[in-house]
């Protein structure tokens, strides 16, 4: 399946972005270490200790996308390993959830990206159906449907889906930049010499 990031990571997007990217509180973060996610947000807005509405979004979520779910940070487990097999089937990419999961060993085996707030093992309700494809808060950012989210070890950033042809050209090209400037880097020249910086105070 295509990296609908082409391969960039979270800082580089975040960079790139001319200030169009949001990233999203630290405290969200990957549920096993390596996970890494990139595609367009199918929004759930969900109610915090339940998780009627991820069993509805596996099931109707395009595949390709990432599940990005508002469940107002609740200190719950509200996804776990036969979710994850479940979104796997469907061809879903993984999920950002304001809230909790569990089972992330097991996800981890799946090699299925999760990003989440807490990690616990508290049992969920099934009684709200939630609602789909409307804006959801997420980490403190707003994120609307189709917006591209990103998530890997540095965190989670979402890029509004207006800003994404933009953003990923910009971020090809920082890429090539940094690159020459590790090549002169790794052949003796400073930091300070390459940037152009200032070698002391005032200066």
């Amino acid at each position: 399946m295509t990296d609908a990031a082409r391969g960039h990571g979270t800082a580089t997007l975040y960079e790139a972005s001319a200030e169009a990217a949001r990233a999203c509180d630290p405290a969200l973060r990957a549920a096993w270490p390596g996970a890494r996610v990139a595609g367009p947000a199918f929004t759930v807005q969900g109610v915090g200790g339940d998780n009627l509405a991820l069993h509805r979004a596996v099931a109707e979520a395009p595949p390709g996308s990432v599940l990005v779910a508002d469940l107002q940070g609740a200190r719950h487990g509200h996804w776990g390993e036969i979710l994850a097999v479940a979104a796997q089937r469907r061809g879903i990419r993984g999920l950002v959830v304001e809230g909790g999961v569990r089972d992330t060993a097991e996800q981890a085996e799946l090699d299925f990206p999760v990003f989440a707030r807490h990690i616990t093992v508290v049992g969920t309700g099934k009684d709200h159906p939630g609602r789909f494809d409307v804006p959801v808060r997420v980490g403190d950012v707003v994120v609307r449907p189709g917006d591209l989210v990103v998530g890997d070890a540095d965190g989670v950033v979402v890029v509004p889906a207006e800003a994404v042809p933009g953003t990923l050209d910009r971020a090809d090209a920082r890429v090539l930049a940094e690159q020459r400037a590790l090549e002169a880097i790794r052949t003796g020249t400073t930091t300070l010499e390459y940037y152009g910086l200032p070698t002391r105070p005032g200066a």
